[in-house]
This record gives C-alpha cells, sequence and structure tokens, in this order.
C-alpha cells in the first residue's frame, strides 16, 4: 500500500509510519479518523482560533498556536493580539474538511479552540469546567463522581451541561451559555466549582496550588475567558491514542476512557453526533451565581500571590 495519496487537494505523506511511540496506530489511522468525523468535529471548531498539538517523528509534542510560514493560503485564519507572549499570532480557523486533513497530514494530534468564535472572543458560547482527579487506578472514578457534585450545582440553579471524557483521566462539562461577556462567564464558572466543591469538601477540591489539593479532584474553573480546551473527539497524545468522547450522563458511570480510543471510537459513533444531541440549549446565566462568582478570587491570581508569599516565607526562614 503506498504511503502517500490526495484527499481534496492536500497531498497526505507518510502514512504509514508510527504517530509516536505508545500510540499502536500510524499516520493513515490518524487521518482515516480525522476525515470519517471531519462535519463533527468541525461543528465545534468552526470560527474559533485554533491550536493544535503536533507530534514530529523524533521529537517530543509541542502546541502550536502560530500559523508556520508554509502553510497553503487556502487555510482560513485569524490574526489577533497575543497577551501572555506580547505579539501578533496568526491562529487557523478550522471551517472545512480539508483544513482538517491538512492539520492531520502536519501531524497535529490534538484540537485545542477557543470558547468564543473569531472576533468575539469576549462573548463564550460556553462555560467549561475541566475536572481533574489525582493520579491513581481510580483516578476516572473519582472524576465521574465530581461530575455529579457538579450536575447538582448545575441543578440548584437551573442550569444544564453535556459531559465529556477529556481524553486523559478526566472529565470535561460544557454549559451552553448566551449573553455573557467573558468577566460574567467566568465568575459564573468559579461559583459553580465552589458550590460543587462545598457539596462533598472530602472529594473534591477548587485548590489551584497542587500541593494543597490533598488528593482530591481539581475543579478547574480557569478555562473562561480566551483559554482553549481540547475539542470533542480530539484524539490526545497518550498511550493507546483516546480520544476526548461524549458521554451520557446515564451511562458516566459505566464507562472508561480507555473505551474511547481512535479505533473504538468511530465503531461508537456510527453516523451518529451524540455531542450535539447531549448539549442543550444556550442558557441566560443566573444573576445571583454571577455575582456569587465576583466575591470568589480568579484562582490563578490568587495562586500567584500566594506562590511568592511561600516563595518569601521559605527565603526568611532560610535567613
Amino acid at each position: 500500500m503506498s504511503s502517500a495519496e490526495v484527499r481534496d487537494g492536500v497531498s497526505l505523506t507518510n502514512l504509514d509510519k508510527s504517530l509516536f511511540a505508545d500510540a499502536g496506530a500510524t499516520k493513515r489511522d490518524l487521518v482515516d479518523y480525522l476525515d470519517a468525523v471531519a462535519d463533527r468535529m468541525i461543528a465545534a471548531l468552526r470560527d474559533r482560533p485554533l491550536s493544535v498539538v503536533r507530534v514530529l517523528r523524533g521529537q517530543d509534542p509541542f502546541m502550536q498556536k502560530n500559523l508556520p510560514k508554509y502553510t497553503p493560503e487556502w487555510v482560513p485564519r485569524v490574526s489577533m493580539w497575543a497577551e501572555s507572549s506580547h505579539r501578533q499570532v496568526t491562529y487557523a480557523l478550522c471551517d472545512d474538511r480539508r483544513t482538517l486533513l491538512w492539520f492531520g497530514n502536519q501531524r497535529a494530534i490534538e484540537y485545542h479552540p477557543t470558547l468564543g468564535t473569531a472576533g468575539h472572543l469576549d462573548r463564550p458560547t460556553h462555560l467549561v469546567l475541566d475536572l481533574d482527579p489525582p493520579e491513581g487506578s481510580a483516578a476516572f472514578d473519582l472524576a465521574v463522581r465530581a461530575a455529579h457534585l457538579v450536575r447538582r450545582a448545575l441543578d440548584d440553579c437551573g442550569l444544564a451541561g453535556a459531559v465529556k471524557t477529556s481524553g486523559s483521566k478526566g472529565v470535561h462539562i460544557f454549559v451552553p451559555v448566551r449573553g455573557a461577556d467573558a468577566e460574567q462567564a467566568a465568575a459564573a464558572t468559579r461559583a459553580l466549582a465552589a458550590r460543587a466543591e462545598a457539596l462533598d469538601p472530602e472529594l473534591a477540591t477548587t485548590a489551584f496550588i497542587r500541593e494543597d489539593r490533598e488528593g482530591k479532584v481539581f475543579l478547574d474553573s480557569t478555562r473562561a475567558g480566551g483559554a482553549t480546551v481540547v475539542a470533542v473527539y480530539s484524539p490526545r497524545v497518550r498511550p493507546g491514542l483516546p480520544v476526548s468522547f461524549p458521554v451520557p450522563w446515564s451511562d458516566l458511570d459505566n464507562v472508561h476512557p480507555s473505551d474511547f480510543t481512535l479505533r473504538e471510537a468511530l465503531r461508537l459513533l456510527g453516523s451518529d453526533d451524540p455531542w450535539t444531541e447531549s448539549l442543550p440549549d444556550p442558557q441566560e446565566l443566573p444573576a445571583e451565581l454571577v455575582e456569587h462568582g465576583r466575591t470568589i478570587p480568579i484562582a490563578r491570581v490568587q495562586a500567584m500571590h500566594e506562590g511568592k508569599r511561600r516563595a518569601r516565607a521559605r527565603r526568611e526562614q532560610g535567613s
């Protein structure tokens, strides 16, 4: 079988090469998968500035935000100022099959879109809570238990969300919203995390500093503003090539991330798009939820100040 071919005008090369150690898959497997789920993935990627994780042969994985100079002119893009790197960055907009296939040929394995669309990053379309369990064989079970806490917190304020595996050891809960700016969405996300934590503080924590989590599930409420989150159906750079996969709330207790590999996902999906079907309609944020969130310090800022305080204390102890 030839390791090169053309699809939708994209030259695909070295298709029979392994993606990375422990992937258990070739570049052809990746491209075939992306092609098969193209319509479903593009629905989650369209018009959103995109970062990807690429794995070039013999190199460590790296996150690519800025499009390389050799990118074909037909790849849609948007140029934006990146505050973190203090420079103008040209992001891809993966709006069509051709662009997705080109990324697959570039050995782009993970796809991380923004929560807002291009030109409207200050108006996120979703709240996202990223549930990150501690290491261990029961990690995912703990994440599932914490997801049910978040669902209870959502129910208590009249909101609904959909859940998917992260493709690693945790889960992501998406809450479609409308009419909220980035500050309101971030505040509401903090409030939801705090309310879920209060339901079972022995299981869940909002502590941003890892050493303060005490073996609990971290309810990460920082996926807000210009943040990204791995897209549904995206593969992950992990052994066995798992994908981020939607799960009905009723099935969440009976699945494991290893159920959803690049090979298994297509069989499970058939012709369906369970993510689109599971997402509730966009909802308005309750004013009291936003106000509650505004009373909670922003985790990254709080952690930065606490880190400086601890470093200062260590220096003073040393002297």
